[in-house]
C-alpha cells in the first residue's frame, strides 16, 4: 500500500504517471465529462490546520470522481480531545478508503500512516506540502516551462522562507532533474535532513541545486520564480522580526526583470502583497497563479485515482 506523505518516497516515473493521469482527468473535466473513477469511495479529510484550497479541491475532487468527502476538523473527532493518533488512525481507516490530513508536525502524519489500513495523503505539514508541488508542476508544464524529457533546461528560483514549500521544491527538483536555486535570508534555510537527501538524489537525476543568500544573483535568467508567505500559520508572534529579516526578499518588478522575459511567477496562496510579493507582480502574473490554484483540484484527482489503482496492482 502506498501513502503520499512526501515526494521523497516517489520516483520520477511515478510522479509522471500521476501528472499524466491528472492531465487526462483535467481534460475530461473541462469537457464536463465526469467519469466515476472512484464510485462510492470515501475520503476522510482531517484538518488540524484550516485551508481554503485544500478543503475545496479535495472535496470537489472526490465528488467529481464519484466518491464522497467527509470533512473532519480537530473539534469534530477524538483526536482533538487527546485520543492517541494511532487509535484514531485505526478507527477511521476501517471505515473509509482514503484519508487526507492537513496538520502540523510531519511526525503526526507519519504515525497516522503507520497505523492506517488505507492510503494517507499529506495535505500539508510544517515540513512538506507535496500536493501543492504536483499542482505547480502541472502549471509549469502547461506554460511550457518544464519537459520530463529535458528537465535540465528548466531553472526554478524559490525566494523567501526555507519552509515546507522550499523543502518540497528541493525534493521535486532532486527527483526530476531540473535546476533549482533557493534564496533565503541567513537563519531561514531549509530543513538540513531534506537538503542532504535531496543532494543525494540530485546526483542521480542530474539536478543542479544551489542555496544562496543573494536574491538578485539567484533570480538571473530564471524560467520560473516562486515564493511563499514569510509568516506561516503558528508563526504570528514572529511577524515583526520576520518582516525585518526578509527585507529585500520581496518579489517585485525590479527582481522579476532579472529573470527571463517570459518567466512565470507562481505562489501557493494566500499571498500577502507588499511582503513576499508586490501587487504589481502578483497582478501581472495572476493568470499563472490562479491556473496553479485550480490545478490543485486536477492534480489531487490524479493522485487519488493513482493511489487507488496501486491497491489493485
Amino acid at each position: 500500500m502506498r501513502h503520499f506523505l512526501s515526494l521523497i518516497d516517489y520516483t520520477k516515473e511515478e510522479i509522471k504517471e500521476i501528472i499524466d493521469l491528472a492531465f487526462q482527468i483535467k481534460k475530461e473535466t473541462k469537457n464536463r465529462i465526469f467519469k466515476p473513477y472512484l464510485k462510492n469511495y470515501q475520503l476522510a479529510m482531517i484538518f488540524e490546520k484550516s485551508s481554503t484550497r485544500t478543503r475545496v479541491s479535495f472535496e470537489v475532487g472526490i465528488n467529481q470522481l464519484g466518491g464522497n468527502g467527509i470533512f473532519l476538523s480537530s473539534r469534530d473527532i477524538q483526536l482533538g480531545r487527546g485520543e492517541p493518533i494511532k487509535d484514531t488512525a485505526r478507527v477511521i481507516s476501517r471505515m473509509v478508503d482514503m484519508i487526507m490530513i492537513r496538520t502540523f508536525g510531519q511526525e503526526r502524519l507519519e504515525e497516522f500512516a503507520k497505523y492506517s489500513k488505507v492510503p494517507v495523503i499529506n495535505g500539508l505539514t510544517d515540513k512538506c506540502h507535496p500536493v501543492q508541488l504536483l499542482a505547480d508542476l502541472m502549471t509549469m508544464i502547461e506554460y511550457k516551462k518544464f519537459d520530463f524529457d529535458n528537465p535540465q533546461k528548466t531553472v526554478v528560483v524559490y525566494i523567501g522562507d526555507g519552509n515546507n514549500m522550499a523543502n518540497s521544491w528541493v525534493i521535486l527538483a532532486s527527483k526530476l532533474g531540473f535546476n533549482l536555486r533557493v534564496a533565503t535570508p541567513k537563519g531561514y534555510e531549509i530543513d538540513e535532513d531534506i537538503k542532504q537527501k535531496a543532494l543525494e538524489f540530485a546526483k542521480q537525476s542530474g539536478a543542479k541545486i544551489e542555496f544562496l543568500y543573494d536574491v538578485k544573483e539567484a533570480i538571473k535568467n530564471a524560467d520560473v520564480v516562486t515564493t511563499d508567505t514569510w509568516v506561516s500559520m503558528g508563526q504570528e508572534d514572529e511577524k515583526e522580526k520576520r518582516i525585518s529579516d526578509f527585507k529585500g526578499f520581496e518579489v517585485n518588478s525590479e527582481l522579476m526583470n532579472l529573470a527571463k522575459k517570459d518567466a512565470i511567477f507562481l505562489h501557493c496562496l494566500p499571498a500577502y502583497r507588499g511582503y513576499e510579493v508586490s501587487e504589481e507582480v502578483f497582478e501581472k502574473h495572476s493568470n499563472e497563479i490562479f491556473d496553479e490554484a485550480e490545478n490543485r483540484l486536477h492534480a489531487q484527482k490524479g493522485l487519488m485515482v493513482w493511489l487507488m489503482r496501486q491497491l489493485k496492482n
